[in-house]
């Protein structure tokens, strides 16, 4: 082999010409003795460079050059490799050049020759969209169902995912349509993942599985849905795909859960009304609340809560570490007071659980204590049965004799809180005499016990609790109004009556005071408004989570209902 004309990136003089496209300049230097098959430092020879550039005359000029000694020694010609073993007919295909394509293949070009990284003349003509090409190399027998690059994609795989449609429709009649590349993902999957619309329509009409499932298990309505194609998810749910196959191998997730976790609104409706609604509630489920509350998708969360799922759910302390979506929801704020997560699970009448109600009492903010109590209704204790409560009332969701008596069991364990919280609640129409616990007695603030004896008979104290106000008292732990030495005044003794007629919950929340035959300037009054309330005047907290962790491990449960 001739190298003589080669120096560093340049190339052989029949090779430049072939280039250009001079058949005359080719003619001329084969003629005065040039090799036709010198290679430049790729390993190019003028055969490549003339079917790369499209130059069927040059290309004729060099095959007859190369054959004029044997036939054999033109099928060497026309099938030599350059150095990343591309050959002649792969440059042209892959560039589009038909008519050199054809040229090549009647000389006896290699139709299936494989290039270093696995491609071959069929797929560069894949690849470049090159229809016409695609149609003569299927029709001349080209292998169709052979794993290309690293990742064993097929033609089918690259037409797909490319979008070409029109050679798509010539390949589905020639291609294994179920055709896996290294992760199991098909043709049609390729489609659903990028969004391929049209090809994906005539894989399913061409008979692929629409419920393949990759190696990882997501199915073509998984990916697809988790890329927002809104289109391709219509389509595959009218023909056939089950949003209800389980797509992962650690828990059990479904096409649904992967809209919310994404946030495609339009996705998300449309499964809302194919998917079984079991998932939402039933055991060994998750529900597609935890996964939009997580991503922070609160638009998800809303039109979820909208169509039905439980603001409960399910427990998935086994499968996720989570136990409630509420849980999660207040876990995951972060610069807000709450999240809008929390406020719509909240509003939808989210079970607040015991560690729920540390976040929203063990602090000095009281943004969340008052959500709650805007959507929560406080029973009085004498209406309440156990595991039963009016689900609703004056438009809001009724605490849960659970739920009160965790309430309370925080409350007390939360006292250097109290002046934060406790004004809210007893204006909320909390019966003031569930605070008056041995603990709240001994650990709160003077001002706290102040303001919370104001709210009671203090005469009529158990004499337990008044023996532990005496100590606190010569302790001088506490300074004690002076009006709690004497018998409360009538006018006191009689808002409190007014208050165990109507109920706490009543004369706190409603106007109903405004209904009694008293003058208006008593309404603040009966409604306990002129008592001042107390100041929080401790440090800022530890962050919360280390409360729910120290709660856990040294809360000992005080039963207070």
């Amino acid at each position: 082999m001739d190298f003589t004309e080669c120096y560093g990136g340049t190339v052989s003089r029949v090779a430049a010409a072939a280039r250009s496209g001079s058949r005359k300049r080719v003619r001329r230097l084969i003629r005065r003795g040039f090799s036709v098959d010198c290679r430049d430092n790729r390993g190019w020879n003028a055969l490549h460079e003339a079917a790369a550039a499209g130059s069927t005359e040059c290309v004729q000029e060099l095959l007859s050059a190369a054959g004029a000694g044997s036939s054999h020694g033109c099928r060497a010609y026309v099938n030599t490799l350059t150095h990343e073993g591309e050959s002649a007919c792969y440059l042209a295909a892959q560039r589009g050049h038909l008519a050199v394509v054809r040229l090549l293949l009647k000389a006896h070009a290699n139709i299936d020759q494989l290039t270093n990284d696995l491609s071959c003349p069929l797929y560069a003509a894949v690849d470049g969209g090159h229809k016409e090409i695609v149609e003569l190399l299927v029709s001349k027998g080209a292998e169709v169902n052979r794993k290309h690059t690293s990742s064993w994609w097929t033609c089918l795989h690259q037409a797909v995912y490319k979008g070409y449609s029109e050679i798509v429709r010539i390949l589905v009649n020639v291609c294994n349509l179920e055709a896996l590349d290294d992760h199991k993902i098909s043709p049609l999957f390729v489609a659903a993942q990028y969004g391929q619309q049209e090809c994906l329509e005539i894989l399913v009409n061409a008979g692929a599985n629409v419920n393949i499932q990759a190696a990882d298990l997501a199915t073509p309505l998984l990916i697809a849905s988790q890329e927002g194609h809104q289109a391709c998810v219509d389509f595959l749910v009218d023909h056939g795909a089950d949003p209800n196959i389980n797509c992962s191998n650690d828990w059990p997730q479904l096409p649904i859960h992967a809209a919310a976790e994404f946030g495609h609104i339009g996705v998300l409706r449309r499964l809302i009304a194919v998917t079984d609604c079991d998932c939402g509630h039933i055991d060994g489920m998750v529900s597609p609340l935890y996964v939009a509350i997580y991503s922070r998708q609160s638009k998800c969360v809303e039109l979820l809560l909208k169509e039905g799922f439980s603001p409960d759910a399910q427990d998935c302390t086994h499968t996720l570490g989570l136990r409630s979506p509420l849980s999660l929801a207040l876990c995951h704020t972060t610069n807000k007071p709450f999240s809008e997560s929390v406020r719509l699970l909240v509003a939808a009448g989210a079970t607040v659980t015991e560690e729920n109600w540390i976040y929203a009492l063990a602090t000095d903010k009281t943004d969340l204590l008052q959500l709650i109590l805007e959507h929560r209704w406080i029973p009085r204790p004498d209406t309440l049965i156990k595991d039963c409560s009016v689900p609703h009332h004056h438009g809001k969701t009724v605490l849960k004799l659970q739920e009160l008596r965790e309430l309370l069991c925080v409350a007390l364990d939360q006292v250097h809180f109290a002046a934060c919280w406790l004004p809210l609640l007893l204006k909320a129409g909390l019966e003031p005499s569930l605070l008056l616990q041995a603990h709240m007695l001994e650990q709160a603030d003077s001002d706290v016990l102040n303001y919370l004896l104001e709210f009671v008979n203090w005469s009529t104290l158990a004499a337990p609790l008044k023996h532990i106000l005496d100590q606190r008292r010569v302790t001088k732990t506490c300074e004690p109004c002076q009006d709690f030495d004497s018998i409360p005044c009538l006018s006191h003794l009689c808002r409190l009556k007014v208050r165990a007629v109507l109920g706490p919950d009543l004369l706190m929340r409603t106007n109903v005071v405004q209904q009694l035959p008293v003058p208006s300037p008593l309404h603040g009054f009966l409604q306990f408004r002129s008592i001042q309330e107390v100041s929080y005047r401790h440090s800022s907290p530890p962050p919360l989570l280390n409360l729910i962790q120290e709660y856990h491990s040294t809360h000992q449960h005080r039963h207070v209902i």
